[in-house]
């Protein structure tokens, strides 16, 4: 294996280990148990979404309305326990529901009416920020709430429900591991296994590589990439059921940056062991890797304003290092 190899296969995993020795002589308890259970929950919900990007993204396919959708989700989790008074199984229920209505509506705008996909999912999330205002006339839900029509809430957010965001497993410290990085990892994995060794996953795979080839096979290629979009919807609805559980309350500004952050981890993943390609596993480590920067940045007092800019030059340095080496490969 020549250093090129070497370079495109473990480059990434060697920069995310330096990023972490560093931000760890340099940053006073960034090497805590503590500080590295707050770098995968302030993960976890960005690593979701982004497991749902990467089922877009290997169809050939792209989700712009992953944030929007998991916003619209915690909105519709705070309306319909807060407002409606129900509990938290219909809540988790009705996010769900717009993750899976908000897919087909996606895969049949691409697939059947011929819609890029960007403008798809990109007019999919401007209706989503708008339509999930309209309820509360664009105020956030929380409990005793005012209503529009002068009404008070009565309704409150179920222990349950807020057990999902708040409740953390005894793991060697008490009180250590979130559920949500603990959903996170369940979803990794299961997403992994179905991609990598089902048949279905690997039919989504030739799918995004030859669509035409894949069709001429037998395969139902439309039908294959609309279910690639009820995956990220619903992976964007988990991810807002997470978000307003642990934040108690349907807040309209704090999804602002999970399309980003998302994306950033999904294409991340694509320079991940060399893979040149979405995948679950590169994915994974893309989100991890998003967090341990901003963690590190946060507790080295960096200013705010920096933060999404450093992020993107180690996006676009990661992904022009690894084509760039790959093609040079393959010349």
């Amino acid at each position: 294996m020549t250093l090129r190899d070497l370079a495109i296969r473990y480059g990434f995993l060697v920069l995310l280990f330096g990023l972490i020795a560093y931000f760890a002589i340099s940053a006073d308890g960034f090497a805590s148990p503590q500080s590295a259970v707050f770098i995968f929950q302030s993960v976890a919900i960005t690593g979701i979404l982004a497991l749902g990007v990467t089922a877009t993204l290997v169809v050939g396919g792209f989700d712009l309305s992953i944030g929007s959708v998991a916003t619209s989700a915690m909105m519709a989790a705070a309306y319909v326990m807060v407002v409606l008074e129900q509990n938290a199984v219909v809540a988790v229920a009705a996010c769900l529901l717009i993750g899976v209505v908000v897919g087909l509506i996606n895969g049949f705008l691409i697939v059947y009416m011929r819609v890029p996909d960007l403008l798809a999912t990109l007019g999919m999330m401007f209706l989503l920020v708008g339509l999930q205002r309209i309820p509360t006339e664009g105020r956030s839900i929380a409990t005793g709430m005012t209503m529009p029509d002068g009404s008070v809430a009565a309704g409150k957010f179920s222990a349950n429900f807020l057990a999902l965001g708040r409740h953390r497993f005894d793991f060697f410290i008490d009180n250590l591991l979130p559920v949500s990085v603990v959903v996170l990892l369940v979803l990794a994995v299961l997403i992994w296994f179905f991609l990598e060794y089902t048949r279905f996953g690997r039919m989504m795979y030739a799918v995004g590589s030859n669509p035409r080839a894949a069709e001429l096979a037998g395969a139902p290629v439309k039908a294959y990439k609309i279910w690639a979009y009820v995956i990220s919807g619903v992976f964007a609805s988990i991810g807002g059921i997470l978000l307003a559980a642990r934040l108690g309350r349907g807040d309209i500004a704090s999804g602002n940056n999970l399309l980003l952050d998302s994306v950033a981890a999904a294409l991340i993943g694509f320079a991940v062991l060399g893979a040149a390609k979405p995948n679950a596993f590169g994915t994974a480590i893309g989100a991890l890797f998003v967090g341990v920067l901003l963690q590190g940045l946060t507790m080295m007092n960096a200013p705010y304003y920096t933060q999404d800019f450093i992020k993107g030059v180690v996006l676009v340095v990661a992904l022009v290092f690894t084509f760039a080496l790959s093609n040079r490969g393959r010349a």
